[in-house]
């Protein structure tokens, strides 16, 4: 199959930028989680960081106005700029994604030498067909480089959860359907990054069975504080050099 990258997210200095590389991870994201305070010098040093040690950078904005995103790309220059808006409900696709369509149509033209990638939802184990991950795919291939799976979670009564961030999809710490994940990688024309509840305990298994193009995690290797949850934005380094590891292991699997 070939090399299988590796995306580690929510890497916000370029001391730890360097720091994950140093142990072979290809891809850098970074988010920005405020539209008014959208200009982070570290976050943009990161950004120069990565693209200065051959490493690809991607960037979340967790705002969706044209304005704001041009602005953000304009100032940060990316490699990738990802978009992570919850884009399904209880009826199916939402009413938001002629618009974020259009979103990305407007910043292909504008940028041409940004990628775009999209997150796709996918439920979590044993939820997969509730979402129209499918559908969704389809819909936004034209206008997107690469799709990201992510996790929707639901609550006992069938229905979608709050996510940890309200609107967007992303930093759960739970798993995705893999048979779901799986489809969407043999039948999408672009490349499928998987994510959603990824650690280094479970990597090797998801890889060889979805065969994706990259892994990303970010929850299951952050540090963790004394009652074992997850502090966002600080990397646990050897998580991180385990779930290299384990990628690497499956690349030779499959």
């Amino acid at each position: 199959m070939g090399r299988i990258f590796v995306q580690i997210y929510e890497i916000q200095t370029p001391s730890e930028a360097e720091a994950v590389m140093a142990l072979g991870v290809d891809r850098i994201g970074s988010v920005l989680v405020s539209r008014d305070n959208w200009k982070i010098g570290d976050v943009r040093d990161t950004v120069r960081c990565v693209r200065a040690n051959g490493a690809v950078s991607s960037l979340i904005p967790l705002f969706s106005d044209e304005e704001s995103v041009v602005r953000v790309i304009d100032w940060y220059e990316p490699s990738v700029i990802h978009f992570c808006e919850s884009l399904s409900g209880p009826e199916g696709v939402t009413d938001i994604v002629p618009g974020l369509l259009e979103l990305q149509r407007k910043v292909r033209q504008r940028f041409p030498e940004v990628l775009i990638q999209r997150s796709i939802p996918i439920g979590e184990t044993g939820h997969g067909q509730r979402v129209p991950t499918l559908e969704l795919a389809r819909l936004f291939e034209p206008v997107s480089d690469q799709f990201l799976t992510d996790t929707v979670i639901f609550n006992g009564k069938g229905d979608e959860r709050d996510q940890p961030v309200a609107g967007f999809v992303g930093i759960t710490g739970v798993t995705c359907d893999w048979d779901v994940a799986r489809k969407l990688v043999e039948v999408s024309s672009l490349p499928v990054i998987l994510a959603g509840g990824l650690s280094p305990d479970n990597v090797y298994e998801a890889a060889v069975n979805t065969r994706p193009w990259a892994v990303d995690s970010c929850t299951r290797t952050n540090a963790a504080d004394a009652d074992g949850r997850p502090i966002r934005f600080r990397k646990d380094l050897e998580k991180v050099r385990r779930f290299v590891h384990e990628t690497r292991r499956a690349e030779m699997t499959i």
